[in-house]
């Protein structure tokens, strides 16, 4: 957890840049579940921005089908190009990016339909666990959000990184509980976003403060800084069970300047009762 990689994979902005991604590498070392899983589980990555988590959880299973929202359409072209551009085919068939923006709206059905979340245990064989067949035609990579005739009975894994914190406080509740129901039983979210006193919560000025712990950039977004309670209460909350929560912290210094970085991030592993 200490790993001076998590620095050097973290690409901190929540929506898109210019360039090619900062490959959040460290993900398949805090998260091997992403690596050691069934062949065709499926992941959900929420807030996808410029790919640095998609692409580092390609590379990383060939055999992993990749689910990817964002509320930005110009985000998702820049991924869809991004990963594209990495010349690997397979990356094309696995990777399925749609625009949806969690935090005002449910994610479509055709991820996990209303008789599936009732009873998903039951009836995934009748949904296209495979990520193949009939309904294939609507998931593709330009992703209407059209309904198909079922769903493709939720997904494995949920990857929440460095999005929520975006989120007013008040909407996170319902975002948490949308993610909780796309996943299978047995389903876990991982986690990762700011944490209480990270370098950029104290570089923040007094009128940029919008709420507790909750601030405004000057791109107009939100910065909220988690503390282990607030994160426990709110997963915990929409029904998670807590397997891992804990505070990352890393320091390092600007070899030009000299200056220390102290960064503090919130790592958590949840899941899905079965």
């Amino acid at each position: 957890m200490k790993s001076i990689m998590l620095l050097l994979g973290l690409m901190h902005g929540t929506h898109f840049t210019t360039g090619m991604p900062l490959e959040r590498r460290y993900l398949l070392e805090e998260f091997p579940e992403l690596v050691n899983c069934k062949e065709n589980s499926k992941v959900l990555e929420v807030g996808c921005g410029n790919g640095s988590t998609v692409l580092p959880i390609l590379r990383g299973n060939e055999n992993i089908i990749v689910y990817a929202c964002d509320c930005s359409n110009e985000a998702l072209e820049r991924v869809k190009e991004t990963v594209y551009a990495s010349n690997k085919v397979s990356f094309e068939h696995r990777f399925h990016p749609f625009c949806c923006d969690f935090s005002v709206t449910v994610f479509p059905t055709w991820l996990a339909c209303n008789p599936c979340q009732e009873n998903i245990a039951q009836t995934q064989q009748l949904c296209f666990s495979d990520g193949r067949g009939k309904s294939q035609k609507n998931l593709n990579d330009s992703y209407s959000l059209s309904e198909s005739r079922c769903c493709i009975g939720g997904v494995d894994f949920v990857t929440l990184i460095f999005t929520l914190s975006a989120l007013p406080l008040h909407r996170m509740p319902e975002s948490i509980k949308e993610c909780f129901s796309v996943l299978k039983p047995g389903g876990l979210l991982f986690f990762r976003d700011y944490g209480l006193y990270d370098m950029s919560m104290l570089r923040f000025e007094i009128d940029k403060r919008v709420g507790f712990r909750e601030y405004m950039r000057s791109d107009g977004t939100r910065s909220y800084f988690f503390c282990l309670d607030t994160v426990r209460n709110l997963f915990v909350g929409a029904g998670f069970t807590e397997l891992e929560l804990e505070y990352c912290c890393v320091k390092s210094v600007n070899r030009r300047n000299g200056k220390s970085m102290r960064r503090v991030w919130v790592h958590g592993k949840f899941q899905k009762p079965v």
